[in-house]
């Protein structure tokens, strides 16, 4: 699932969840089988059907909201306890039919609870659903199935869990990693705006010093500091001015990992290169191709309600020299290919600059594709055929 690990969101991951957790409530059909055929006075079915009814909220409860998430360990103990008490009171009350509760009280067990806590609280589950199953009389096949059965889904619901704990954990560092490479990078910038500044303006602050005491006597040579002053000035303005615009250079391996974190975290399945292809464009091409993956890529994230989204280059041979085409297409539904918005216009200008072309249109899963073709290094720059 793609919100492995995330609390829900929206309606539609609340009804993936609520679809993955219902398939498990199959083992409520004998005791609901029970109530509807079993001859019982009216007030016994309608205890039946409360505390079925209790038991199954109690389950819900822990299984959808402290599945993903550091749990209040008394609410979680309370429910749990609710839930245990009620399997027990109603196996004992109704029979046989209603031994596969402590199915689910072994699942919400491995589920949220501790894995040392779960360790002997799914083995105590099923020593009970054998007790209470012996005392009613139970088919011995029957109750080797459903303590086998209880055993297997709680520990397996614990692994599940243990699984979600540490997917969580990797989010988190990951979103760590790229706030300490962001810092890293201002670092950078730092360092390089001062070694590149920190000599010329000591060097206009002495000639400012020396063109003052020179002004009132030797005007000729005030003007020559006061020139020099000019030129460091100049120079100093070109050096900014090139480190910040390297700073701001968009690279293909950036973007693509960029890419990838962005589809992650919006719950779409990406499927893009772990590394940008051999044999890229000059500087201008690559940067353009970098732009253009990453404007493709927030329209899929925002517009898109895309499921998949791939991420391919393909170098093709045309008559004006070899291409380098980037393509990215997703499966939503298709409605950032509607109409060319600023974003996209200004892509295209973008891409048009550097001898490139870009498409846009509906792609082969009747979702939106974007296609930018730039000439690779070496290449004629004109209109690519």
């Amino acid at each position: 699932m793609h919100t492995f690990g995330r609390p829900v969101r929206d309606r539609r991951q609340v009804l993936a969840k609520s679809l993955w957790i219902g398939i498990w409530l199959v083992f409520m059909a004998s005791p609901v089988r029970d109530l509807l055929t079993a001859e019982r006075g009216a007030a016994a079915t309608a205890l039946g059907w409360l505390g079925l009814t209790v038991f199954v909220v109690c389950y819900l409860a822990l299984v959808f909201r402290y599945t993903s998430r550091v749990p209040d360990w008394g609410r979680v103990h309370g429910w749990f306890a609710a839930q245990f008490v009620l399997a027990v009171i109603l196996a004992v009350s109704f029979g046989t039919n209603w031994l596969g509760l402590f199915v689910y009280v072994s699942v919400a067990a491995g589920a949220v609870l501790p894995p040392r806590q779960a360790a002997w609280t799914v083995p105590a589950v099923t020593a009970v659903l054998i007790a209470v199953g012996l005392r009613t009389d139970s088919l011995q096949d029957l109750l080797g199935n459903l303590a086998v059965l209880s055993v297997l889904t709680g520990f397996a619901m614990s692994g599940v869990r243990q699984l979600v704990r540490t997917t969580i954990q990797l989010r988190r560092a990951r979103a760590t990693v790229a706030q300490l490479a962001a810092n890293e990078e201002r670092l950078r910038l730092a360092r390089d705006l001062h070694d590149l500044l920190g000599h010329s303006l000591s060097l206009i602050t002495l000639k400012s010093e020396l063109a003052g005491r020179m002004l009132p006597d030797h005007p000729d040579k005030a003007a020559q500091q006061v020139a020099d002053i000019e030129q460091v000035s100049r120079q100093a303005l070109v050096d900014v001015r090139e480190a910040v615009s390297g700073y701001r250079r968009r690279t293909l391996a950036g973007e693509l990992a960029g890419a990838r974190t962005a589809l992650a975290a919006a719950g779409i399945e990406a499927d893009v290169p772990l590394q940008a292809p051999a044999g890229l464009p000059g500087e201008d091409g690559e940067a353009a191709l970098a732009w253009a993956l990453r404007e493709a890529v927030t329209n899929v994230v925002r517009h898109s309600a895309a499921r998949r989204c791939t991420v391919a280059f393909t170098t093709r041979q045309t008559l004006s020299g070899p291409l380098l085409e980037l393509s990215v297409e997703d499966d939503g539904v298709g409605a950032s290919g509607t109409a060319a918005g600023n974003g996209l216009t200004g892509l295209a200008e973008r891409v048009e600059a550097v001898g490139g072309a870009l498409e846009t249109g509906r792609g082969a899963r009747r979702g939106f594709r974007l296609a930018a073709r730039v000439p690779m290094a070496g290449a004629a720059v004109g209109s690519p055929s």
